[in-house]
Parts: structure tokens; C-alpha cells; sequence
């Protein structure tokens, strides 16, 4: 089944997740025709590769033209029409940056893949609870509501200001009218009836003045609260899930919606200003003893502009945080003179405003790093799929300076990664007679010189994230605080879940429970320092378990990575619990996991009876990823061999725990069918005699020692003419020397 069929049997719930990371960057409708075709690509690796960027973009191309021309043939017209649409928007799009949707795809189906798993979870982390509280969302609806009922009141007040307008004209006109007459006609019945009409119509401005500075004040009070409230709690969540997801966590959303917000009060404040300036104007006309406007106008319009102020400057956010596009799932990790993007928005998306702000950015102030690059640039409607008002910076590069005495400081691998930096941003908004200064930072950032330092540096960046929503604390980890080891093991579900394609269950993650606390715990409250999570080595061992724990998911991504989705390898299960799961299992039954001395080790443990009815296991020294790169896990598991003491090879692989038949759970994934080797008759090249290699193991019943590689070497013709009595037809081209240790 393929992925997208999965995601369409998800719940609505989970639908509705990834219903928000499909816009016109790459439309639904593309991913649901052609499922199985973008599947079948390697978009990461075209990601940081523009050549194969560049043809797959082209082959994108060609599959939608494939279902033009389908659609056109059953004459489906809504459907020509969108894809038509599409086909137009990819190619202005990504026409000149292939990479960037390569990006955008790879990116779409890993947080698939992170829902999927999600989904298959029987409870949810607190972390991920808390960003889906239903609190928020009943926020959110009652913000919308809100910015909505303040935009309607902002507009009923102008018909209000223009009802006083057309009062006053009148008044101005008919008082006019009276003065232009002889010193005689002012006396008479009727001109005194109009002067009393007159001053019953000043009356009436008086009173309509008060009443729409009554109004705009009422605005203007709603807006302030708003403002302090409500809204400045949803731009804070709205930061804080940014946080979670570039951690590896659930996709944040609500851009958008702020930005709706954001845009429709900066509107209503300017209606209001407008309103104000129109009462002035109004004031210029006609004025009189208690007049209310020069009274009230200077504080409303003072409170107005401190208003946009604010409202300016919390617009200005950081969309995109730091990311070198060679690592996607690694932001705010910045190797010294890689290029890395980031981009950032306006809240306030005005007309006025595109193509009129210029950004520059800067990295902190301690003068040890610069940007390099093109680090000025003018943020436009242009260049977003939704028109939001954006700057993307695409060639980024930091640089470390010579120290005064004209050596390099602290480069190369001893660089510091715990050391937090800042990527700052600044820019100015000149609009309506306002100039405001507006500037923001990205979340810490971490410099790496060598790619060597890239795990720490990832640790780093997820302690920061995990355990503070403080965007600018550049000294956390001169004093880190202590995380709870519940959410910890929450993030390190993400990491496999964004990263591999699969998260861990429970029993995967009370295994690494016990082994950051050394027991079994109930890990719901319990603390855990930084210091133990990255910096002290495991017990016995000679690294930490944070680079045992990433040297798994180096292994999982680069050579057993279907396996892992597929969800056949346990993992993370001690010798001791393999044990207890395998002693009352059918001989021949095995369990994958993870090796716990080994960094990258994947080994297999089968379970065996002995003569006397005993239970015996077998447990195969660790393949690293170099054994691996030579042969794939996969056939590594349909071929291997034991021979026992009475020199018959057999498999001894015959059901994956539980129960489940070994070439049911892996067929699909061997490399190939087994092919004959030539017979030794047949000759070899150039004089030699053929030889093959097979993987073979040997136990000896009265030895639990292990072999040598020596035992394993090439075999002559007759030996394999033997042995080949006892075995099916199979060739496995590179050796793999096994080393087997009797329980």
C-alpha cells in the first residue's frame, strides 16, 4: 500500500494535519494523482543535488502533461482547468530553483511519515497534546471573531464621520447664509427661527462629535486588548510550535490566520487614524467653547501610532528558521561557509508595502562570525505561493574572522557547540507619515566547522528547544536546566519520525529509558540533565548515548531504512528482554535489534533447543555500515548459514518474532533472486579457478569461542561441490565473515 493510501484512511483529526502543509507550493491534487510516482523518487537526495533536482522537476513536468492528456480524454473540465493552473504555477515557480521543490516534496512526506507514526501511537506525548490544546484552538476562533467585529465597528464609524461631514456642511452652508445678509434681515421672525434652528444643529454636532471619538476610543481600547492578550498569546504559541517542529515535531501552522489577523487591525488603526485626521480637518471648519475634538483627538491619535507600533513590530517574524540545505532536518546547525536559507515575513501584508522594505542580516554582535553573501534584500508579494509579504535570504554564508593576532580562533574540530549564536534581521516601514523601526532574531543557532561536530550540534539545538521558549538566551548552557524525561523521549520519537519515516513505541522507549537511568523507572516525572543526555559516557562504554542513539539513525537512513517503516526491526530491546521473548518461541525464531556496544551495530539473535530439550541462543556479532554497504541487510537474512558440528549449513532464520515467516516479512526487499554460479568446470577468467563467497557460521559444541575470519575464506571448487549438496543454488557475491557466539 502505498503512502498516500495510508494517509487517506487516517482519522480526520490526523487529515486535518496534513491538510495544512499542502498549498499552491505543491498542490494536493499533484500529490494524490501521481502517488506512487513521487514516491518512487529520491527528493532528499535531489534536494541537495540540482542536476537531479533539475530532472526530476522536468519528469514532474512530464507526469502532469501524462494526466492532462488523460483528464482530457474523459473530458473532465475542472480537473483540465487545475492542472493546467499547476503545471503553469511549477514551472514559474521552480523553473529557476529545482532544489527548492525538491525541499518542499521531501519535506511533505517525511511529515507524512511523522503522522502516520503519530497515528499508529496508542497515546500522545505531552508535548504534542499541549500544541493541539483545546484551549488554543477555542482561542484562535474567538481572536478571528474578534479582529472580525473590530474591522466592522472601524467601518461603521466612517459612515459616522461622514454623517457628521455632511451635518456640518450643512451648518457651514446655512450659517453662511445668514451672515451674507443685510444688518435688516437678521432681525426679522424667520432669521431668528434659523438662528434657533442653527443652534439646535450645533447642538447635534456637538453631541455627534462626542459620540464618534466615543466610538473610535472603543475601537481603539478593543484593539489595545486584543493586542495585549489574546493575540500576543497566539503569536507566542505560534513561536512555540515552531520551536517543536524544527525539533522534529508536528508541522506548526496558523501563519496565516495571524496574518489575516495581524492585516485586518492594521487596517481598522488605519481607518481610525484616518477618521481622526478627517476630525481634524473638521476642527480647521468649526470650532467652538467645549468642542471635544482638540480635547480628545491628540491622545486618541497618540495611542493609535503606539499601537502601530507595536503591531509593526511583533509582525516581523521569522518564517523559515536557519537551514543548510544539504541537511533539512538539521536547522540551526550552520557549517562555516556552507550556504544556508532563511526566511522571514511580514504580518502586515499591505500593497503599499511590496518591493518597499529592505532587510538586512547580521549575525550577533561578538564580532567572531560574519555573513557572507547577499545580506540585503526587499521583501515582495512575489515570491510566495500564498503573497504573503516574505524575504527569503538563499545565499547566506557565515564566516568565522581571523582572531587580532591573525590566527583562525577557536575553527576547526575543537569548535564549541554549545556555543549559541543569533542570525538578527533589521528593516524600516515608512508609511502614512510613520517610520518604524523593526527588527527580529532567529531562534540560537550553533557553528560548526566540520560535519564531524553536526550530532552535538543537533543535540544542542533540540536540549535548547525542548526545554525553554525563550527565543534569545544565548547563555542557556552555561547553566542548562534539567529536562523531563517524558517529553525527552517524546522528541526522540521525532527525531525517528522525521527523520527515518518511523517513530518509537512504548516498549522501544522505556528501553532507552532505562538505559539514560541505568534501571527501570517511571520516567513521567523524572529529570534529566544535560550532562547525562550528551556528555558522560554510558556505563562501560567509551561515548555517550547520544552518539550511540544518533549512530542508529545514521545506520537506519543509509542501509536499513525500508525495513525500519516497515516496522520489522524491534530495535531497542536489552539482551536480557530479547530473552525472555524468545525462550518460548518455535526454534528459528529471531528479533532484530539495535547493538548495544557497538556504535551502528545491527545484530540478530534466533533462538535454538538443544538435544536435551534445552533452549540455547545464538546472537551474530553486530553489522556495522560498512559490512552493510557490501551487502544489504535483507539478503544478508535470506542467506546466512550456520554450519553445526556435523559440517551441514543450514539457515537457521525461519520466523520473525512472533510468528511471522522470514521471506514474508523480507521478500519484497531482496535485492534479487539467487542465481547459479558457474560450476567449477566451467573455468574462470584469465586461469584462475572460481570461487565464491558464501556467509557462514560455525558453532562447535564443545567451543563457545568465536572464529576467525581466516575460517572464511574462499572456497575451492570440490569444497563447494560438498557443501553445495547440502545447500539451495544461492550466491551471495561479497563475503560477510560472521562471527557467532553460543549463549
Amino acid at each position: 500500500m502505498s503512502q498516500w493510501s495510508q494517509v487517506q484512511q487516517l482519522e480526520i483529526k490526523f487529515l486535518e494535519q496534513v491538510d495544512q502543509f499542502y498549498d499552491d507550493n505543491f498542490p494536493m491534487e499533484i500529490r494524490h494523482l501521481l502517488a506512487q510516482w513521487i514516491e518512487s523518487q529520491d527528493w532528499e537526495a535531489a534536494s541537495n543535488n540540482e542536476a537531479m533536482a533539475t530532472i526530476l522537476l522536468q519528469n514532474l513536468l512530464i507526469q502532469v502533461d501524462e494526466q492532462l492528456d488523460r483528464v482530457s480524454q474523459e473530458k473532465n473540465l475542472l480537473l483540465i482547468h487545475n492542472l493546467k493552473r499547476i503545471r503553469k504555477l511549477l514551472q514559474g515557480k521552480y523553473h529557476g530553483n529545482p532544489m527548492h521543490i525538491a525541499v518542499i516534496i521531501s519535506n511533505c512526506l517525511r511529515e507524512e511519515r511523522r503522522i502516520l507514526a503519530a497515528a499508529s501511537m496508542p497515546v500522545q506525548g505531552p508535548l504534542e497534546k499541549s500544541l493541539q490544546n483545546s484551549v488554543v484552538s477555542e482561542r484562535q476562533r474567538n481572536v478571528e471573531h474578534k479582529v472580525s467585529a473590530i474591522k466592522n465597528s472601524a467601518q461603521m464609524t466612517d459612515q459616522d464621520v461622514k454623517y457628521l461631514e455632511d451635518l456640518q456642511e450643512e451648518f457651514d452652508f446655512r450659517y453662511k447664509t445668514i451672515q451674507s445678509l443685510e444688518q435688516s434681515d437678521k432681525n426679522s421672525a424667520l432669521i431668528k427661527q434659523e438662528m434657533l434652528a442653527l443652534q439646535a444643529m450645533l447642538n447635534t454636532l456637538d453631541y455627534k462629535r462626542k459620540e464618534v471619538l466615543s466610538k473610535i476610543g472603543r475601537v481603539i481600547h478593543e484593539i489595545d486588548m486584543l493586542m495585549s492578550n489574546m493575540l500576543t498569546e497566539e503569536l507566542l504559541d505560534w513561536k512555540r510550535r515552531q520551536q517543536i517542529a524544527c525539533i522534529g515535531g508536528p508541522l506548526h501552522g496558523g501563519l496565516d490566520q495571524l496574518q489575516n489577523c495581524f492585516t485586518l487591525l492594521a487596517e481598522s488603526l488605519f481607518q481610525v487614524r484616518r477618521q481622526l485626521e478627517k476630525l481634524d480637518e473638521l476642527l480647521t471648519r468649526l470650532t467652538y467653547d467645549g468642542d471635544p475634538i482638540p480635547v480628545q483627538r491628540p491622545q486618541l491619535l497618540e495611542k493609535v501610532n503606539f499601537l502601530l507600533y507595536n503591531l509593526f513590530r511583533n509582525s516581523f517574524v521569522v518564517e523559515r528558521q536557519p537551514c543548510m540545505p544539504t541537511h533539512p532536518q538539521r536547522p540551526m546547525v550552520l557549517k562555516t561557509l556552507i550556504q544556508f536559507t532563511v526566511k522571514l515575513r511580514l504580518l502586515i501584508k499591505l500593497p503599499e508595502l511590496n518591493y518597499q522594505i529592505r532587510v538586512k542580516a547580521t549575525i550577533d554582535n561578538n564580532r567572531r562570525f560574519v555573513l557572507c553573501g547577499t545580506h540585503v534584500k526587499a521583501m515582495n508579494m512575489d515570491e510566495s505561493a500564498n503573497g504573503s509579504l516574505s524575504v527569503e535570504f538563499r545565499h547566506l554564508q557565515p564566516k568565522e574572522m581571523k582572531s587580532s593576532a591573525g590566527s583562525k580562533g577557536n575553527e576547526g574540530p575543537h569548535m564549541v557547540t554549545e556555543e549559541l549564536h543569533s542570525i538578527s534581521f533589521e528593516t524600516q516601514v515608512c508609511l502614512y507619515g510613520l517610520t518604524i523601526n523593526l527588527e527580529t532574531s532567529s531562534l540560537p543557532v550553533v557553528m560548526i566547522s566540520n560535519v564531524s561536530q553536526l550530532p552535538n550540534a543537533w543535540a544542542s539545538i533540540i536540549w535548547y528547544n525542548l526545554s525553554t521558549n525563550d527565543p534569545q538566551n544565548l547563555s542557556f548552557f552555561n547553566n542548562p536546566p534539567a529536562a523531563t524525561l517524558s517529553q525527552l523521549l517524546e522528541v526522540l520519537s521525532w527525531q525517528f519520525s522525521s527523520y527515518v519515516g518511523r517513530g518509537l513505541n512504548s516498549e522501544q522507549l522505556n528501553m532507552l529509558a532505562e538505559k539514560l537511568m541505568g534501571q527501570q523507572v517511571s520516567y513521567n516525572d523524572y529529570q534529566l540533565s544535560w550532562a547525562k543526555f550528551c556528555k558522560e559516557h554510558l556505563p562501560g562504554k567509551s561515548f555517550t548515548f547520544w552518539v550511540w542513539l544518533e549512530a542508529i539513525l545514521d545506520l537506519i537512513k543509509k542501509h536499513i531504512l525500508p525495513l525500519w517503516i516497515d516496522g520489522y526491526i524491534m530495535g531497542f530491546v536489552s539482551k536480557e528482554k530479547e530473552r525472555i521473548l524468545l525462550k518460548d518461541k518455535t526454534p528459528g525464531t529471531f528479533l532484530l535489534r539495535f547493538s548495544e556496544s557497538n556504535l551502528g551495530g545491527i545484530t540478530f539473535t534466533w533462538v535454538d533447543q538443544l538435544e536435551n530439550g534445552d533452549v540455547t541462543f545464538h546472537s551474530v556479532e553486530p553489522y556495522n555500515k560498512g559490512r552493510l554497504s557490501a551487502l544489504p541487510f535483507a539478503d544478508i537474512l535470506r542467506d546466512y548459514k550456520v554450519i553445526m558440528a556435523d559440517n551441514v549449513p543450514e539457515n537457521p532464520l525461519k520466523y520473525l518474532y512472533p510468528d511471522i515467516p522470514k521471506d514474508k516479512a523480507f521478500g519484497k526487499h531482496y535485492s534479487c533472486q539467487p542465481n547459479e554460479v558457474s560450476k567449477p568446470s566451467d573455468g574462470g577468467g584469465k586461469g584462475y579457478v572460481p570461487s565464491v563467497f558464501i556467509p557462514v557460521s560455525k558453532i562447535l559444541n564443545d567451543s563457545t569461542d568465536p572464529h576467525s575470519p581466516s575460517d572464511l575464506l574462499p572456497m575451492s571448487p570440490s569444497v563447494y561441490a560438498v557443501l553445495r549438496e547440502h545447500l539451495s543454488p544461492t550466491v551471495i557475491e561479497t563475503a560477510v565473515c560472521c562471527k557467532l557466539f553460543r549463549s
